[in-house]
């Protein structure tokens, strides 16, 4: 008898097949889109990734739900993480439209590459199987390399895409040497959960396994950019199209937290002695080097991209405490991180014109006698980045410091304390520009509407959720009862 396909488990990959439908429909009906209809891409991205947000919480909630033979695992935390992704995609599609359209730049393809690298991301968040894993993170990946060289004219744009593809694909063979030794080691077992049991059973008496969770954590480490795999990350910043940057440096950081949970806790757990030492060299090289040399730059994306190397310390700090607040603790970081660096690339895409970049720092002098709300919205951005109360990056910072305390890591606290006050300064070197250095230029500031409205609500989430920052998490708490 020929067997029946169930298509009760099509139901917890609804969100995935959403993306990819929506990325093929832009695909197709770009085809037929004359130059100035291109416009419709974003419109139909912007209200296919908002059906992908209510779909996601159709489907979410309730029990902890594996399909697909053990691959694919939907759980609290995965329906969490894949509706922030969205979101901080969202964000980032609304932004970048100015951008594209002044720069003859609007073309269907980049948004079709936006939506697979969120379909990878997706598929990250919710993979049980170390190939699965492998797969969401080359469909990110080559997605990135490609948005990187997006504009073709631009030399520093083609040389910070052959940067990017060299290292990161030296990242990715750590990574899927570290799979294969552990794969070997586990006597082939590649489901999480299969993995899980034999490191409970072996230890670290298999030294292949040991040798396969490191390789693991180098290639973690490369796909977050901490220190010392952090070259790639200043020159595809700085090289890299705004609206590229801005997306590079926000909801990818949402899948690298999932990657680092799915390989480390789910299926290595049982050596959390062993790559808890690894993470604390990683979070201090991170937190220090990001902070102090964030201070020397002038050019803002290079300087945002060592900012993004310190908070990767932090989120590792969350990591490595190995409890169940440390990890709420991480996810919180992540997710609020994430909307800090759209909000802060956002602002550079809204002071950019045609024919100007806005990438340095003398660019924002004087931004609150141009535009005094644009100004206060990117105030509460980075007062959240250095962590000032009340803004939501303080709470971040606190919750992590708190978890690492509790497991009597004190000592990496005051470590992070120290980097944290250290990392202020370049923050408000930043405000002090805005509010009190004359502007360069009078010329008027002519984003869009759509793009307004979302600064708009990025700033402004920075000051809600640190005032009210139980609604979040106790949903980050929820996904690690």
């Amino acid at each position: 008898m020929p067997s029946t396909f169930d298509y009760a488990i099509l139901i917890p990959i609804l969100p995935e097949i959403t993306i990819l439908v929506l990325a093929c429909t832009v695909l197709v009906v770009d085809l037929y889109l004359k130059e100035e209809q291109k416009g419709i891409n974003h419109v139909i991205t912007l209200v296919g990734l908002l059906i992908a947000i209510g779909i996601t919480g159709l489907v979410g909630g309730g029990e902890r739900q594996v399909v697909f033979d053990g691959s694919y695992v939907r759980d609290a935390m995965s329906d969490t993480l894949k509706s922030l992704i969205f979101v901080v995609a969202l964000f980032a599609f609304v932004y970048a439209r100015d951008y594209l359209r002044d720069r003859n730049l609007e073309a269907g393809e980049y948004y079709v590459l936006g939506l697979l690298a969120v379909l990878g991301m997706s598929i990250m968040v919710s993979a049980n199987n170390l190939l699965v894993v492998y797969l969401g993170l080359e469909l990110l990946a080559l997605c990135l390399y490609a948005l990187v060289a997006f504009d073709r004219d631009s030399a520093k744009g083609s040389e910070a895409a052959m940067k990017y593809f060299v290292l990161g694909a030296l990242g990715s063979g750590m990574l899927l040497y570290g799979v294969s030794m552990i794969y070997g080691a586990t006597g082939g077992a590649i489901e999480l959960a299969e993995i899980a049991r034999a490191v409970a059973e072996q230890g670290t008496q298999n030294r292949v396994l040991v040798f396969g969770l490191v390789f693991l954590v180098i290639g973690i480490g490369f796909k977050f950019g901490a220190v010392p795999f952090h070259m790639w990350v200043p020159d595809v910043y700085q090289g890299a199209p705004t609206p590229v940057a801005l997306f590079l440096g926000s909801a990818p950081k949402i899948a690298a937290f999932a990657l680092a949970i799915r390989l480390l806790v789910d299926g290595l757990g049982g050596l959390h002695t062993d790559w808890q030492g690894m993470l604390i060299i990683l979070a201090i090289l991170s937190m220090g080097l990001g902070n102090l040399v964030a201070i020397a730059q002038s050019n803002l994306k290079r300087m945002l991209a060592y900012s993004t190397i310190s908070h990767v310390g932090f989120i590792f700090l969350g990591l490595l405490a190995g409890s169940q607040q440390g990890y709420a603790a991480a996810m919180f970081y992540a997710i609020v991180y994430a909307l800090m660096a759209a909000g802060a690339f956002g602002l550079l895409l809204l002071i950019s014109r045609e024919g100007f970049e806005a990438e340095n720092l003398e660019d924002l002098k004087g931004l609150n006698d141009r535009d005094s709300w644009y100004a206060a919205m990117m105030a509460l951005i980075l007062f959240s980045m250095a962590g000032v109360p009340p803004t939501v990056g303080f709470m971040a910072k606190l919750l992590v410091l708190e978890a690492i305390v509790r497991v009597d890591l004190w000592w990496l606290a005051l470590v992070g304390v120290f980097f944290s006050i250290i990392g202020a300064f370049y923050y408000l070197r930043i405000i002090k520009l805005m509010y009190f250095d004359q502007p360069v230029t009078r010329e008027p500031l002519t984003a869009g509407t759509g793009a307004r409205v979302a600064f708009s609500l990025n700033g402004l989430a920075m000051l809600a959720l640190g005032i009210f920052p139980a609604s979040l998490l106790s949903i980050c708490q929820a996904a690690f009862p």
